[in-house]
């Protein structure tokens, strides 16, 4: 149940308001039926209301709950050995042609059962909620199957209704081509298009649609399909784009009023442009650029000039970005791409959830939801230069400290 009242006192707020922090000091932050009610100075701060729950920080630092918006979280099986392989001397290639890569993760995920899914998914959902997060994205795509892809987004659902935090489900069908359609991409996306998108849209459990668009994945023409079929189902998109070349899937995702487009190493201007008149979120991932050894860094100079938000996430899955700190992209965002401070914390709070199309949560102002963390540091800057600390002091999930 959450609490009638609750009220933080002398605390130092990130309220990621305007361009940086947005930092008050000495200030109050009331909590009211699970929504901010008030934030300011303490000397403007309303009576406290009888049996209100007055929490002293000590002086401390509160932002917005973190949110991470990129991840492929439920998944079965290991990736390990294909790591050591490739550590010593086996190429990927040769890897994926004996059945590894994403065939492997789909052949384990189909194999297990959704209790087992949920099973071996439950601990990295806690793995991020004790940094922080309160509200993560989970895509699909490691189904590949109208049935299988329907077994990851009800474990997803699952894991959410188990946990105090928030779950928004993405289907990924259009991430690689399962074995059945080996060498018919066209007629697997007809199958996504025909069946497997309308049904699992039609039993609630999709909140986004997503593709992977790249030369190792679906053409931009596939993909538009794609996207024409989730918006007549009024389905928001977002897209994999320009992670390994420039496909220019970033300026179609914007013609489509992408919520986001992720990866963009190879992004240009032209597709900056776009998603700038459209809006369209960047989110950058750290994880995957540092797992696979990449060199070539996102615009983030393109990327300020023409002010398109920046938002961080982990990438989480078994193949590229098998991490689960989203604290670490912090960190990861700030060595590896030169973002500010500022930048990385607005990156994994209210553009993050943007990049979700949420728009009630990631700024500690009054009438958002009261998703909130506390930490055991008085300066913002602490979040972003040190990782491996337990700092977190409390945590709110929609009002509700857990």
């Amino acid at each position: 149940m959450t609490q009638a009242q609750q009220r933080i006192e002398n605390v130092r707020v990130a309220t990621t308001q305007g361009d940086g922090y947005g930092l008050l000091e000495d200030a109050v932050v009331v909590i009211d039926q699970g929504i901010i009610s008030y934030v300011g100075a303490a000397v403007d701060a309303p009576a406290a209301a009888t049996g209100c729950a007055v929490i002293d920080a000590g002086g401390k630092l509160l932002t917005p709950g973190l949110i991470d918006c990129h991840t492929h979280l439920v998944w079965a099986g290991t990736r390990a050995d294909e790591f050591a392989r490739r550590l010593h001397g086996v190429s990927y290639a040769d890897i994926a042609a004996s059945g590894g890569g994403i065939a492997a993760t789909v052949r384990a995920t189909r194999a297990a059962s959704e209790d087992e899914l949920v099973a071996v998914s439950t601990p990295r959902l806690q793995a991020l909620m004790r940094e922080g997060v309160t509200t993560v994205e989970i895509k699909s795509g490691y189904g590949l199957s109208l049935a299988d892809e329907r077994k990851q987004l009800q474990a997803a659902r699952r894991l959410a209704a188990a946990h105090d935090v928030s779950v928004q489900t993405t289907l990924l069908a259009a991430h690689a081509l399962p074995p059945e359609y080996k060498d018919a991409p066209d007629a697997y996306i007809d199958h996504i298009i025909d069946t497997i998108l309308p049904t699992l849209a039609g039993e609630d459990l999709v909140d986004a649609v997503d593709a992977f668009c790249e030369n190792v994945g679906f053409s931009p023409a596939q993909t538009e399909r794609v996207f024409k079929a989730a918006q007549q189902l009024q389905l928001p998109v977002k897209l994999h784009a320009e992670q390994l070349s420039n496909q220019h899937g970033s300026a179609l995702a914007a013609r489509y009023q992408a919520l986001s487009c992720d990866h963009l190493e190879h992004l240009d201007e032209e597709g900056v442009k776009a998603m700038a008149a459209s809006g369209t979120v960047a989110v950058l991932l750290p994880g995957a650029f540092y797992f696979l050894r990449e060199t070539k860094q996102p615009p983030l100079a393109l990327l300020r000039e023409h002010q398109v938000p920046i938002a961080l996430a982990t990438d989480a899955n078994p193949g590229t970005s098998p991490i689960l700190s989203l604290q670490l992209m912090l960190q990861m965002g700030a060595t590896f791409f030169r973002m500010t401070p500022e930048e990385c914390l607005r990156g994994v709070t209210v553009h993050a959830a943007k990049a979700l199309g949420l728009y009630d949560r990631g700024q500690v102002v009054a009438g958002q939801r009261a998703d909130l963390c506390l930490w055991d540091c008085t300066s913002a800057a602490d979040l972003t230069y040190q990782f491996g600390t337990d700092r977190l002091i409390a945590c709110w999930h929609h009002g509700k400290r857990r």
